[in-house]
């Protein structure tokens, strides 16, 4: 599995997935390279609304709208910490730009924006993130604990999080409840 790069894809986690941070995820991949990947889970919602994390962090919050969003779980790496997909990229402080349309921001001064109503239309906020040291998450791909589609804008920002898994699964032709829990090799 040399020379796979799964930037700006999605990864399914197979119904056999043994780690439960990540049974029945999608997670947004955001870069993978030979140092090793870093995503955000995309369907994990906490039990924390947009309000409640603008009022820990002492915002305040103009944008009516944002209130009862959820904050998401991320993953399991730094979840004291926050990390904002949205889109356009724009120009923040703390941006990784994962392809030319979708930013992953880990600095105030989107949250700040977006409270006024000022920051990117489409956002999404988690608390932690997904990582995999080097060659990591291609041995877990060998493992089949992952299916990996071509990520969609439309799934990632306009899906409610609960259809997501199942939205990205149609990419792929395939129906979640019929994949089954053994893994095989030709």
């Amino acid at each position: 599995m040399e020379n796979v790069n799964l930037t700006d894809h999605f990864l399914i986690a197979m119904p056999n997935m043994a780690d439960s941070y990540f049974t029945k995820t999608l997670t947004y991949i955001c870069e993978h390279n030979d140092q090793g990947a870093l995503g955000v889970v995309v369907n994990r919602p906490l039990e924390m609304t947009m309000e409640a994390l603008f009022e820990q962090l002492d915002i305040a919050l103009a944008d009516q709208a944002l209130k009862e969003r959820w904050v998401h779980f991320g993953g399991p790496v730094q979840m004291d910490r926050g990390f904002v997909l949205h889109m356009p990229v724009g120009h923040w402080q703390s941006t990784l730009a994962v392809n030319g349309r979708v930013g992953l921001t880990t600095s105030k001064d989107i949250l700040e924006a977006a409270a006024r109503a000022e920051g990117p239309p489409k956002l999404f906020v988690t608390l932690g993130y997904a990582g995999w040291a080097a060659g990591q998450l291609e041995q877990e791909l060998a493992q089949n604990a992952w299916l990996s589609v071509r990520a969609s804008t439309d799934i990632l920002f306009d899906v409610p999080w609960e259809d997501r898994l199942p939205a990205a699964m149609r990419q792929l032709g395939v129906d979640f409840s019929r994949l089954s829990e053994a893994a095989g090799h030709a």
